[in-house]
């Protein structure tokens, strides 16, 4: 057997190590052989390997022969059969896991299956369950979910066919179940030249709704697929906007057949969605009827219902069911508006397809809200002609007068389908608020209230005053709004920005306060930035370096150029910012982010790795070119885990996880 490995990396010296650092390697690793139930046989096998290369490297002329070698093109290093699990260990040990993974899978195949029973088969048995073990979480570090899952399927089926570690597979069950997430995030957030991938992802998504029991779910802290039924409704939320309308269509037809009276509601939403940015009337008729039908206790029908009347030209109707709502304060407001009804009522109307009904949808554009072009459309006037509802077409025919200040661009149509019940075929960030004073029943949530609830008195509020911060305060938005400022949400570029031994998906809470004192970002200070690349930096070291991610992010998204960003972060991190600027700027936007480290506190620190916890405070503001603010943000204790790794000596973030 031939092992892709040389000396000095079987040993785990570099290539300019001296002779007594060989040595002190060398009894290093004897000292720390593996305890995972390898036979003792093979372990002295180990060690005489270890002790060739050990002889080889600290011989003067034996190692520059070698290094010659090297140089010449060769490669790897033949052992004899009765050495190769002993090799494959090292290799294993020196993070060549997937190669000696597929090695090991290889060796216990026929024509080289070992005898039944023997300690080779044991030891080989024990070797391919590890380094699959390992290989996976490799896999998991690149973000390569479903790579990560694939490799513990095999590992899982070879374990059963050798019958052996019946606690080492449960463990690889494990992880497969809790990867669930994390792998329909990777499928669902590829391009869509991909499409293979994206339709897997959207049966594996269907699949573990299902095993959820639906968008309700079951026992609250039931934990299924590595979530408990409060992160998975965040975890939901993220991937909603890697899907189409019409395929979140089809998912909500599906699981409310099943039972999810929930996902009736959803499938609303979306059919609004659908038929406003398509220009599809029909498919408001048939939201209207069937939000009608559905029976979901605290919801209050009417605004809804006056919405869509009002985009089918029932004026008359729309301003009826307006009224029957249960809002004590809708219906103040509209007695109080200064202008015409249908006024108000428009509106209204378009901050709720703004705001609560077209976002989340990966084809379907939420800013501009045009309704001057929705009733020039020549299709919707046809529809409206067609239910003999003319006061809407007066309007378009008039141009839309007093509504022209707010007219926007026309979306572009997309094919769909023509009816709910119809076609319904079918993976860490920022981090986690932590209010410790107070917590939020996940066991009653309510899902119209996460995507589409309570909207009512922010659009009071703010059509009131013309002012133009964030409208709806249900927390679905404010993730999304968050996520944007954090770049926590934002995949495309990334697709799965967390998952490693606590897998928690990105998620923020309801903003709650605001700092005491906001300073401008110019004010920031500006200590000297080093190249971080002690083998181990101390803690003040790791903390200087996150902050100086923290304040290179907020300069960028700022409109200002950063030296130091592409210093501590890897490319795609740096990447990622960039592309969340680019949006911004195709917005006329710049965001105002404040944040300092209140806690710090070291995880795990090994030669190429490094893991820390901490608590940040963070507020933000987004601002239009003219200064007008957009939405203001603020979080007092903001957890977010970092993961540093080491490359060619230098130290740089990799990636950065939620949760606890």
């Amino acid at each position: 057997m031939e092992l892709p490995i040389d000396h000095f990396r079987l040993l785990g010296v570099s290539p300019s190590a001296q002779a007594e650092a060989v040595l002190r390697a060398f009894q290093l690793r004897l000292d720390k052989a593996p305890d995972q139930g390898f036979t003792h046989e093979v372990l002295l096998q180990r060690a005489e390997l270890l002790r060739s290369s050990a002889d080889l490297l600290t011989d003067e002329t034996l190692r520059q022969d070698y290094e010659t070698a090297l140089l010449g093109g060769a490669s790897g290093l033949e052992l004899s059969s009765n050495r190769e699990v002993a090799g494959l260990i090292l290799l294993w040990e020196a993070d060549a896991c997937l190669e000696a993974f597929n090695l090991a899978r290889k060796a216990l195949q026929p024509p080289q299956t070992p005898a039944l029973g023997s300690g080779r088969e044991a030891d080989l048995t024990l070797a391919a369950a590890l380094s699959c073990q390992a290989a996976a979480q490799q896999e998991q570090e690149q973000r390569h979910y479903q790579a990560a899952a694939l490799l513990l399927q095999e590992g899982i089926q070879l374990l059963q066919r050798m019958g052996k570690l019946q606690d080492l597979r449960q463990t690889l069950e494990n992880e497969l179940e809790n990867l669930i997430p994390y792998r329909i995030l990777d499928l669902v957030s590829r391009d869509f030249s991909e499409q293979d991938s994206h339709q897997e992802g959207l049966k594996l998504l269907d699949a573990y709704v299902r095993q959820r029991g639906g968008l309700e779910g079951g026992d609250p802290n039931d934990l299924i697929g590595g979530l408990v039924q409060s992160d998975f409704v965040l975890f939901f939320q993220q991937i909603r906007k890697f899907l189409t309308v019409q395929e979140q269509l089809d998912l909500f037809v599906k699981w409310q057949k099943r039972g999810s009276s929930e996902s009736g509601f959803l499938g609303v939403i979306a059919l609004v969605a659908a038929g406003f940015s398509q220009r599809k009337p029909e498919r408001l008729q048939q939201a209207r009827k069937y939000l009608k039908s559905l029976e979901l206790q605290g919801l209050d029908k009417f605004p809804l219902l006056g919405c869509m009347d009002l985009l089918l030209a029932d004026i008359k109707q729309a301003e009826e069911n307006f009224r029957k709502s249960s809002d004590e304060g809708l219906k103040n407001w509209l007695e109080v508006y200064p202008g015409e009804t249908l006024a108000a009522l428009c509106d209204y109307c378009r901050d709720w397809l703004k705001r609560d009904v077209l976002l989340g949808y990966r084809d379907v554009e939420s800013d501009p809200v045009d309704l001057e072009a929705w009733f020039a459309d020549r299709d919707v006037q046809t529809y409206v002609e067609s239910l003999e509802k003319k006061g809407a077409l007066g309007i378009a025919k008039s141009s839309f007068s007093f509504l022209s200040s707010f007219s926007g661009e026309k979306p572009e149509a997309d094919d769909s389908e023509e009816d709910l019940e119809s076609n319904t075929n079918l993976p860490m960030p920022g981090g986690v608020p932590d209010y410790e004073e107070e917590e939020t029943d996940f066991g009653q949530f309510n899902w119209q209230e996460f995507f589409h609830g309570r909207i009512q008195d922010p659009i009071l509020k703010i059509l009131s005053k013309r002012t133009s911060s964030i409208l709806g305060a249900s927390l679905g938005l404010l993730l999304v709004g968050l996520g944007a400022s954090l770049g926590v949400f934002d995949f495309r570029d990334d697709p799965l920005k967390s998952i490693r031994t606590n897998k928690q998906i990105a998620v923020e809470e309801p903003i709650r306060s605001k700092p005491e004192r906001e300073e401008p970002l110019q004010e920031m200070k500006k200590p000297e930035l080093n190249l971080l690349i002690a083998s181990e930096p101390s803690q003040e070291e790791i903390k200087r370096l996150i902050q100086f991610w923290l304040n290179g992010k907020a300069k960028v998204l700022a409109g200002q150029k950063s030296e130091e960003l592409p210093i501590v972060a890897r490319s795609s991190l740096v990447e990622r910012v960039q592309l969340e600027r680019t949006k911004d700027l195709k917005r006329k936007e710049i965001q105002r982010i404040n944040t300092s480290i209140n806690s710090f506190k070291l995880v795990s620190q090994t030669p190429k790795r490094i893991e820390v916890k901490v608590k940040l405070s963070y507020s933000d503001q987004r601002l239009k070119s003219t200064g007008e603010i957009v939405s203001e943000t603020s979080i007092p204790s903001l957890k977010v885990t970092y993961i540093l790794g080491r490359e060619k000596n230098l130290w740089q973030l990799v990636d950065y996880i939620s949760g606890s």
